[in-house]
């Protein structure tokens, strides 16, 4: 059976040769492939000489990651990948498995703890997949990240609290019978004359994985645009990685921008990926220029392939905490398909108190380091902890919609030496829990009812309307304690209908990423119905990223 299997995969790997060589020769048909051309991949050589090229890349190269635009559609090359990889699944593309939250029973577990996620990596990878044609691989959907990808209009804070918390009650589009509890938490802007200096050190993975155009070459045109937004007095360095590691840059004042760019124009890509090796020099160069005061940062851009040297997680992450500690954050930015390791990027950003996006155009990089610049690289409260009790007078079961690898114990909260998510200046952070109110019944959950424990009514007449306290717990930048802050949510009784805009069109995101995942937790949602939910929130998009995402659902 298995040499049968390999026969037809083969035979489907020829028909596709044959019809693209009478597809690209059919004067009748228009084809134009969506990615850039792949550069020269040099020969391995030692650290001197891997990584460095001695030109910029031609400006046809670089036009190449101009943003696409709405409406988008599968590239015609979709059908064939679909035929040459093997029904459209990444070739080496590794993800960590999800498994959805289930709904719990507020009379056996009314609190929920977790930690406040600002990565974005999980959407813009998902639109890439969409965009090639290809299934979207349910390690890939990350829920909290789609919603979070986008910017909702939550209040500014005021006092002394780094960031604002607001939270809403409506029902819940795919479940009527349900309601939908949103908490969002939005970080104080920093205006850019008020940004401390900066002491970045610049990552660059240059092994031979990363020689594709829409890595090695994108990641150049992405540091030239952050580049242009860096003041004169910030320093940069820029450490490579390839069989050796090695400095391309010495940590210099961006006022020398010519020297700069010199350097990075140099870096080509060949070799195998110690990736390990560059990561221990990075953060040695970022302690030697280390100062008070200053956002002491790593940028970390790589497909995430690290195949030699030191690649056990493990070893990497206690690395990548204990200068976290120390003040040295870690910003990761992922590139290219094919062989992405999103699971391990992920965890790396997750340890390095920093934050983990994926950019496949120069839009997205532009999204990424140049509108959200302040978010990216400033933290303004690290270990952000979410704490919520739920009131068995209101509710009978809750689940949260996302955040599966953001859990936290419950006596988790209250500890300090316990690490949780980072917001930066001006990030918005949204949460979605669907509620079960009291008297419905609850999906089993496979506890039994405690014995001792009457859910009863609260304790406190008083208190009977609210339907929980959300708790927040968070340390300032270079704190080592942290800071309590308390939100008491009641029900208005709105239905979806009457929500806020950005609360409708998160919740048609988290929706989407239910199908994509095909949750159990979908309810009635369907493509069609998500964009409905979501088209109120048009009515405050600047950059058209909520019309792409409509595009995307159709």
């Amino acid at each position: 059976m298995k040499n049968r299997s390999e026969n037809r995969h083969r035979l489907s790997r020829v028909i596709a040769a044959v019809l693209w060589g009478v597809l690209s020769g059919c004067g009748g048909i228009s084809h134009t492939d969506s990615r850039p051309p792949a550069g020269p991949v040099p020969t391995q050589g030692n650290i001197a000489t891997a990584g460095l090229r001695t030109k910029s890349p031609p400006a046809s190269e670089l036009q190449a990651y101009a943003p696409v635009v709405s409406p988008i559609s599968p590239p015609a090359s979709g059908f064939l990948s679909f035929l040459f990889d093997g029904g459209g699944e990444p070739d080496r593309e590794a993800y960590a498995p999800v498994e959805d939250n289930p709904f719990h029973t507020v009379k056996n577990e009314p609190l929920s703890t977790f930690s406040i996620d600002v990565d974005t990596a999980s959407y813009a990878n998902i639109r890439r997949l969409i965009r090639e044609g290809k299934k979207v691989p349910p390690g890939a959907v990350r829920i909290e990240e789609m919603v979070n990808y986008f910017d909702y209009n939550y209040p500014e804070p005021r006092g002394a609290v780094p960031f604002s918390v607001s939270t809403e009650i409506a029902g819940c589009p795919w479940t009527p019978k349900h309601r939908l509890l949103r908490i969002g938490l939005r970080g104080k802007e920093m205006p850019e004359k008020d940004l401390p200096p900066a002491n970045l050190v610049f990552l660059l993975d240059v092994s031979g994985s990363m020689s594709a155009a829409n890595k090695l070459p994108l990641v150049k045109s992405s540091l030239r645009l952050l580049l242009k937004e860096l003041d004169p007095q910030d320093r940069i360095a820029v450490v490579v990685y390839a069989g050796a590691s090695g400095v391309a840059l010495e940590s210099t004042a961006v006022g020398d921008r010519q020297k700069i760019l010199e350097a990075i124009d140099k870096l080509e890509a060949g070799g195998s990926t110690a990736g390990a090796q560059g990561i221990e020099l990075a953060y040695k160069i970022a302690e030697q220029h280390k100062r008070p005061g200053r956002n002491n940062r790593i940028i970390l851009a790589t497909d995430g392939d690290f195949n030699v040297g030191t690649t056990d997680n493990s070893q990497l992450e206690r690395l990548i905490r204990e200068k976290a500690r120390g003040g040295i954050f870690l910003t990761v930015l992922g590139y290219g398909m094919g062989n992405y390791q999103d699971d391990r990027l992920e965890l790396l950003a997750d340890k390095g108190n920093g934050n983990y996006a994926y950019i496949d155009t120069l839009q997205e990089a532009r999204k990424v380091l140049v509108r959200e610049m302040g978010s990216t690289l400033l933290t303004i409260a690290k270990d952000v902890k979410v704490q919520v009790e739920f009131n068995p007078a209101q509710v009978a079961g809750y689940r949260l919609i996302g955040y599966e690898n953001r859990k936290l114990e419950h006596q988790d909260f209250n500890d300090d030496g316990k690490d949780a998510g980072e917001i930066g200046a001006g990030h918005t952070v949204t949460a979605f829990y669907e509620i079960i109110p009291a008297g419905q019944k609850v999906p089993a959950t496979g506890i039994d009812a405690l014995k001792y424990t009457t859910p009863g009514q609260a304790a406190d007449a008083a208190l009977a309307d609210q339907v929980a306290a959300v708790k927040l717990r968070y340390k300032a930048p270079n704190g080592t304690r942290s800071q309590l802050v308390q939100v008491e949510v009641r029900d208005g009784g709105k239905s979806f209908e009457q929500a806020d805009q950005d609360f409708q069109f998160g919740a048609a995101v988290a929706a989407f990423g239910m199908r994509l995942r095909d949750s159990e937790y979908k309810g009635n949602t369907s493509n069609r119905r998500i964009r409905d939910w979501a088209k109120g929130g048009l009515a405050r998009d600047p950059n058209g990223e909520r019309s792409e995402f409509l595009t995307l659902v159709r």
